[in-house]
């Protein structure tokens, strides 16, 4: 199968890049899920991420931000100790945060995925990059929307991360041309 060329041949990699990445995804669970993983990953390679990312659900149940939001001091000191995530003291703070941050933004907009697919006005942006070269960073919208996140209180959401998240959550489809998962249909402009 041709893939996006920064997968690597672990079984783990290529099934997140072929089942995952670039699908749309608009459960607000999932959304938020995916937000404070690609928080999590800052300085560290995704794949690291993707290899605890059960870890990651065990300890922050799921994360279902009801049950985040209850997090107290005791529970960020577990979190520490936890080897199933990256044991970081501001990132671990982040979700916590960043759940009650996901509130005030529900309360706003009747769900997380209204907010932050409104972002790309509710349809997902379809590249059409021939090499993995040409795939930016950051775009104009990523800006946007970590400059956004930042005032409602959200953490570890730089223009970087934001843009590898609207990537990993189907908000922009950055399959390569030449990649088995671009879709056959996308007309190039």
């Amino acid at each position: 199968m041709n893939r996006c060329g920064w997968v690597t041949q672990d079984p783990l990699y290529e099934a997140y890049h072929d089942h995952e990445w670039g699908v749309p995804v608009y459960d607000d669970r999932l959304l938020f899920e995916f937000l404070n993983l690609e928080g999590a990953q800052a300085g560290l390679s995704w794949y690291t991420i993707l290899k605890k990312r059960e870890g990651y659900r065990k300890a922050f149940h799921q994360f279902d931000p009801a049950k985040i939001v209850q997090y107290d001091e005791k529970k960020i000191e577990e979190l520490l100790q936890d080897e199933g995530i990256v044991r970081n003291k501001l990132k671990i703070r982040a979700v916590i945060n960043n759940a009650h941050a996901y509130f005030k933004v529900v309360e706003e907009f009747g769900s997380f995925h209204e907010y932050i697919w409104s972002f790309v006005g509710g349809k997902a942006i379809q590249n059409h990059f021939q090499q993995l070269s040409e795939v930016p960073a950051s775009t104009e919208i990523s800006d946007r929307m970590s400059k956004d996140l930042k005032k409602r209180g959200f953490k570890f959401v730089g223009s970087t991360i934001c843009y590898a998240y609207m990537q990993a959550v189907g908000m922009v489809n950055d399959h390569i041309t030449t990649c088995d998962c671009y879709p056959k249909h996308a007309h190039q402009v």
